[in-house]
């Protein structure tokens, strides 16, 4: 799943690429990843791009006065970059092609999906607060806003929920996905299941700077690099995310998981949950 890392890189090469040229085409592949009708798909045509940037984990590409496109590639998304787009028209499709858009200088790209679960979202916008997804996202780790104060008030609000859901909902931390926040608690040495009301004061700023780090180095080693290099940059930096059985960086133990029936978590458990491995089952406590 690409997450914020990812999708900051994604908007900071297609500004670089596209910025000045204009929609030439913009063809709906996969009728399900069209979430808006008004304005029309067909707005686009002719806009100039003024600039893409990113919120949460959507891409939003500015079209000037009063439109924009604004995409989120959800679990299984990515995007295809290409010098030279096809001409014609495209049609409807089952396959994993979404959307297609060509520039006026014969470049662009094809968003894809994998798999069934269809939730990739395009929406053809005036503004990205019209859409609800981008207009109830929580604060960006990235910003000022997101201090050690805003987190333990966060946390506290939270109450006994586990702090790996609490990072990775997205109305009230913007970006941080499945991946980088196993990233994080491993960095602050937290189990993912500990409960939000009980991490102390020094916790809560560990914590804070963990996210922020995770999320800062990934983005510095995907600099520059194009889409169909991301996801190789992503895989590279993780520590424990997607590693199970493979020694800790860290501690050398071996990384353990715990599955659920969509995703999984990875930990350490000499560096997070005091050497017991977790219930590998919807259970938010250790194994006796």
């Amino acid at each position: 799943m690409p997450e914020m890392p990812e999708v900051e890189s994604l908007a900071r090469w297609l500004d670089a690429r596209t910025k000045g040229l204009s929609f030439e085409r913009v063809d709906v592949l996969a009728i399900s990843a069209l979430k808006t009708f008004d304005p029309p798909i067909e707005a686009l045509r002719g806009q100039a791009v003024v600039g893409w940037s990113r919120r949460g984990k959507f891409l939003v590409c500015d079209c000037g006065p009063d439109l924009c496109l604004c995409f989120h590639l959800a679990r299984a998304g990515w995007l295809r970059w290409s010098d030279e787009v096809a001409t014609g028209p495209a049609k409807l499709t089952k396959g994993p092609q979404a959307l297609r858009v060509r520039f006026d200088d014969g470049s662009g790209f094809v968003l894809t999906e994998a798999g069934t679960d269809k939730r990739l979202a395009v929406h053809v916008a005036r503004h990205p607060d019209d859409v609800e997804h981008i207009r109830t996202l929580g604060v960006d780790p990235l910003t000022p806003p997101f201090s050690a104060d805003a987190l333990a008030q966060i946390l506290a609000t939270a109450g006994r929920a586990q702090i790996k859901g609490v990072l990775t909902d997205q109305s009230v931390i913007a970006g941080v996905g499945n991946a980088y926040s196993d990233e994080a608690l491993h960095l602050a040495r937290m189990s993912p299941f500990k409960p939000s009301s009980s991490i102390a004061v020094d916790e809560v700023v560990v914590l804070r700077d963990a996210v922020v780090s995770v999320l800062v180095d990934a983005i510095e080693r995907s600099a520059g690099k194009p889409a169909s290099e991301l996801k190789d940059s992503k895989r590279a930096g993780m520590r424990v995310h997607a590693r199970t059985g493979q020694p800790c960086p860290v501690c050398k133990d071996t990384v353990r998981e715990v599955a659920f029936a969509s995703k999984s978590i990875q930990y350490c458990p000499t560096c997070q949950t005091g050497g017991k491995p977790l219930a590998d089952r919807r259970l938010s406590r250790l194994l006796k």
